[in-house]
């Protein structure tokens, strides 16, 4: 029996699987609050105690939203600090790895199914190429998936944090807005949950927003609005997705080069499935594909969407029968 966990800024998925071929399958997924546990032991605790098992485990892999150093890692918004090795003594598993949570993702990759995919372009898939993965949620995530020996292995990154970089006169006016507010522009302050709500507030200046009541949670937000800009309820947030999807098209794009991608670009995250008709626009794919004198090599991109919602998890079970193969992950 594996464990595996996808540990984001906003939930936690924790689930057993069984191992074997062709991929570990879930015996029990259960999902939690993040911030309303006091680290990751206490609630993966209590994750075993709510399914009642008390057996042994192999392995155990866990995604974390943060970089992970010497299986080491301070996530970047939760103020948890995770140690595998601390971890794997007081749970008593013998063998526990951290992976960043979209290289986690990453290894889920190659074993998605059809229908746990949406193709935005089905392009010129190259069968022995590189891919990458882009994922807007609550952060933002990138990963390379290099080809060794046959099969993807994850670069993980914190590209998400790379200095935003504007195409046209109206994302320059959104950068020194954010800039005057941030101090720098990141890809995950425009890019993201938060992101929308930034480039929502840019959009709208001073002018209210019927689709956004003033009161709204902040985690309700994101949704609000794409749901405007996608109905064209409202030309604010019609503008806001518009920026967001071309910002997301270009920075894909961007990844699709620096990992020469022509195996594929997977868009995963919160966002791309929420959003599939924008990304199957110019909007998005003009982006996506203005890199000249590059230009040919990603228009022969494939691009899909992630549509599974537990695709880390399954990956971090992945990365969990190899450790307890002692196959490196």
């Amino acid at each position: 029996m594996l464990l595996a966990g996808d540990v984001g800024g906003t939930k936690t998925l924790l689930g057993l699987y069984a191992g074997g071929p062709p991929a570990p399958q879930p015996q029990a997924v259960r999902r939690f609050p993040t911030l309303e546990f006091g680290g990751l032991a206490e609630l993966v605790t209590a994750f075993l105690g709510g399914v009642g098992w008390s057996g042994p485990l192999e392995a155990a892999c866990f995604g974390v939203a943060g970089p992970v150093r010497g299986q080491v890692c301070q996530l970047t918004n939760v103020p948890w600090g995770v140690d595998a090795r601390r971890l794997g003594a007081e749970l008593a598993i013998a063998r526990v790895t951290l992976l960043n949570d979209l290289a986690a993702l990453a290894h889920a990759v190659p074993a998605l199914a059809d229908d746990q995919l949406a193709v935005i372009r089905p392009g010129d898939a190259d069968a022995a190429g590189n891919a990458a993965l882009i994922a807007p949620g609550t952060g933002l995530g990138e990963t390379l998936l290099h080809r060794v020996g046959g099969r993807f292995v994850p670069a993980p990154s914190e590209a998400g944090h790379a200095d935003f970089a504007a195409r046209s006169d109206r994302e320059a006016d959104l950068a020194r807005v954010l800039a005057a507010r941030f101090g720098r522009v990141s890809y995950e302050q425009v890019i993201s949950g938060p992101g929308l709500v930034n480039i929502h507030r840019f959009a709208h200046g001073d002018a209210g927003c019927g689709a956004v009541p003033p009161d709204a949670p902040a985690a309700d937000q994101p949704a609000l609005i794409a749901r405007a800009g996608l109905g064209r309820h409202c030309p604010g947030c019609a503008e806001t997705l518009e920026l967001f999807v071309g910002a997301l098209g270009a920075e894909a794009g961007n990844l699709g080069l620096r990992s020469v991608a022509t195996a594929g670009v997977y868009l995963g995250g919160g966002i791309p499935p929420k959003i599939l008709p924008a990304l199957r626009t110019p909007t998005f794919l003009d982006a996506f594909r203005a890199k000249a004198p590059m230009e040919a090599l990603v228009d022969a991109m494939p691009i899909a969407v992630i549509l599974e919602p537990n695709g880390a998890l399954l990956g971090a079970a992945i990365a969990a029968q190899r450790l307890a193969l002692e196959v490196p992950a």
